[in-house]
């Protein structure tokens, strides 16, 4: 095994812990890859974010056929799609949190764009989040529903299921899919409020300013 695969399965297992630890993943729900040059890493199959084994992440090829380690999340496959609509990425999350989830179970009037610019730090990790339509967990319409949003968005809610990030790295992808959960939490939070959210203006200065990596 490389040293990169080493680093790599190290971070995933890192970071499943974090995240399990301040409560966005619970029991086996959720899921982590990341794209490597000769396939990708994905934590297994019925498997706890909090618990993983380095040596037990399963390893697909390029094609998504099993290399080694335990078999692949059944949800693998939401992954292989995320990276062929946004070739860019390096690393995707996949999270049952809560709030996020209770965004996805809302009746939204555009599915577009289901949270609105509450924060500066949302326009810049996240930037958009189109909602994808429901089908059963591990069906592949699903995954080409995924195929089909915009390349633009490295964040998809699934529709009554919960969010799907990508990213530059694993880090990047993970800090986005935190302040996704954060800003749902917020939205909600805020629903009998009179909200004021950046402008379209505000939106785009702050785009131009940190060249938000799309």
């Amino acid at each position: 095994m490389n040293p990169e695969e080493t680093r790599a399965r190290e971070a995933m297992t890192a970071h499943g812990r974090a995240l399990f630890d301040r409560g966005l993943a619970h029991g086996t729900a959720g899921n982590i890859s990341i794209r490597l040059d000769d396939g990708y890493l994905v934590t297994p199959t019925n498997s706890c974010l909090g618990r993983l084994d380095p040596a037990d992440i399963a390893k697909l090829d390029m094609a998504g056929a099993p290399v080694s380690g335990k078999p692949a999340s059944k949800e693998a496959f939401l992954h292989l799609m995320s990276y062929r609509r946004r070739p860019q990425d390096k690393a995707v999350v996949h999270l049952h949190s809560t709030h996020a989830v209770a965004v996805a179970c809302m009746d939204h009037p555009s599915t577009e764009d289901v949270l609105p610019p509450l924060t500066a730090y949302y326009v810049m990790r996240v930037g958009k989040l189109p909602l994808a339509p429901y089908f059963p967990p591990g069906d592949e319409r699903l995954a080409r529903a995924v195929a089909e949003m915009d390349a633009d968005a490295r964040a998809v809610l699934l529709a009554n299921h919960g969010p799907i990030v990508s990213g530059p790295s694993l880090d990047g992808a993970v800090y986005a899919i935190e302040e996704l959960e954060e800003t749902a939490k917020l939205f909600l939070m805020l629903r009998s409020e009179t909200v004021r959210p950046l402008t379209k203006a505000q939106v785009a200065a702050l785009n131009e300013t940190f060249n938000r990596t799309k």
